[in-house]
């Protein structure tokens, strides 16, 4: 048996023609789809690939942005706490200068108040002294009351400077008359002796009067035409009283 050349040569052909037809009509135009679904592919990876790094560049931002904010929070925080802390330092310098002053015009208060109580009740002493004094000399004779100071007068008349003297005694010429005032009146005797003594004392012999002031409390005073001289109770204790309200005036 012998091979069909021809009809081999027809199958040849037509399978040439077969595989022509599916290459041009069907393999290139599928390979054009999957060349083309491929190129789709790749563009959409490229572009998921872009958008994840637009993604990582807009986290790494944020995360940036956050560290800045966070930063400027702390920043922030830290700058109020120092203003906190440096206005509350401020606040307690102030409260305890208020303090400081509050004392110490407190402790003045009560210095000045103690003072005046103290200078106040130096004084009720003082009166009370006084009308203590008016009792107790009461209790003691006139006379010899009168001898005391007449006495004591005598002793600082003789005491002074001639030229002082002197002076007290030119005031007493051309009839001028010395007053002895007393807290209370001398008896007739006693004020014969005064006037002896006050003359010898003076070396004078001008005419001397008496006169009673009861708020001199004890002593008494010479009255002359141009000077008083103070030997009464009254005028020590005005001085002790003016020395008193003067201590008591602020400085």
């Amino acid at each position: 048996m012998h091979p069909a050349w021809w009809t081999i040569a027809l199958q040849t052909l037509n399978f040439a023609i077969l595989v022509w037809l599916l290459h041009r009509f069907l393999y290139k135009p599928v390979l054009a789809v999957i060349d083309e679904r491929k190129a789709e592919v790749r563009r959409q990876f490229e572009a998921a690939g872009a958008a994840d790094e637009k993604a990582k560049a807009q986290l790494a931002a944020l995360a940036s942005e956050r560290a800045g904010i966070a930063a400027e929070y702390e920043a922030a925080l830290k700058a109020a706490a120092d203003e906190a802390q440096a206005m509350a330092e401020t606040l307690r310098a102030q409260a305890q200068h208020d303090a400081a002053t509050l004392l110490d015009a407190g402790r003045r208060t009560l210095a000045d108040e103690r003072a005046a109580a103290f200078d106040e009740a130096r004084l009720l002493a003082l009166d009370l002294g006084t009308g203590f004094a008016r009792k107790l000399l009461a209790d003691i004779p006139l006379e010899a009351r009168a001898e005391a100071w007449i006495g004591q007068i005598e002793a600082y008349l003789k005491g002074l400077p001639a030229a002082t003297r002197e002076a007290l005694s030119r005031q007493l010429g051309e009839g001028a008359a010395l007053t002895v005032v007393s807290a209370s009146a001398l008896p007739e005797a006693a004020q014969d002796g005064w006037r002896e003594r006050l003359r010898r004392a003076l070396a004078v012999g001008a005419p001397i009067a008496f006169a009673i002031d009861p708020d001199l409390i004890a002593g008494a005073e010479l009255h002359f035409p141009d000077s008083i001289l103070r030997f009464s109770w009254q005028s020590e204790l005005a001085a002790a009283r003016a020395g008193m309200t003067a201590d008591a005036q602020p400085r």
